[in-house]
């Protein structure tokens, strides 16, 4: 996620640690934002989910991550299933047409399989996270340790220095993994100490 603001910071964090990591010096954890829908157009749990992606997932971090891929290495990318007349004709459509039984985008997969092999339209999504817990213990490692060595984040008692130490030690170790933990973290010092300049 982006980090605009400490409010935002905390999200990140919050998604991430336990309460009780971030239990410190009477933090809480932040309340997101019940999407609802109004008396006259409610929203079902589907719609809510797929709304609160819309307006926040979508724009501060697939389409930023994927709009800078493509600049990095000068490739023009489209995004044609947000054409605003898609979208609009998506939400029109009732809640088992867009999810049913666990699977999503049902009437995309439908029209997908008219020219595309169905184990191809219906294998398991596939995910393209970078390495972290490698790089965190390998190329990563001293620039993680010396962020974590004076964590600004704990100063302010927005998470437990114990919590991150044994995490950090555990990650190094082999004995967990805590990449995603560990680079929550990161991000909000390496935000924190941008600030600072």
């Amino acid at each position: 996620a982006l980090l605009r603001s400490p409010d935002s910071a905390w999200d990140v964090l919050a998604e991430t640690w336990s309460l009780e990591d971030l239990g410190v010096a009477g933090a809480h954890r932040a309340a997101r934002p019940a999407v609802k829908g109004t008396s006259r157009n409610p929203l079902d749990e589907v719609d809510a989910m797929l709304l609160s992606d819309t307006a926040s997932v979508l724009p501060d971090e697939m389409l930023v991550k994927v709009d800078r891929a493509s600049m990095a290495v000068g490739l023009e990318v489209r995004v044609p299933l947000l054409d605003h007349r898609l979208l609009e004709l998506a939400w029109s459509l009732p809640t088992d047409l867009k999810a049913s039984g666990g699977t999503g985008k049902i009437v995309l997969r439908h029209l997908a399989r008219r020219h595309l092999p169905a184990d191809l339209v219906d294998r398991p999504k596939q995910g393209f996270d970078p390495p972290l817990a490698t790089w965190l213990r390998t190329d990563l490692s001293d620039w993680a340790g010396d962020l974590l060595s004076r964590p600004q984040s704990v100063e302010r008692g927005w998470i437990s220095g114990a919590a991150v130490r044994r995490s950090w030690a555990d990650h190094r170790s082999g004995a967990r993994n805590e990449e995603y933990r560990l680079w929550a973290v990161l991000m909000l010092e390496a935000w924190l100490l941008e600030q600072q300049s």
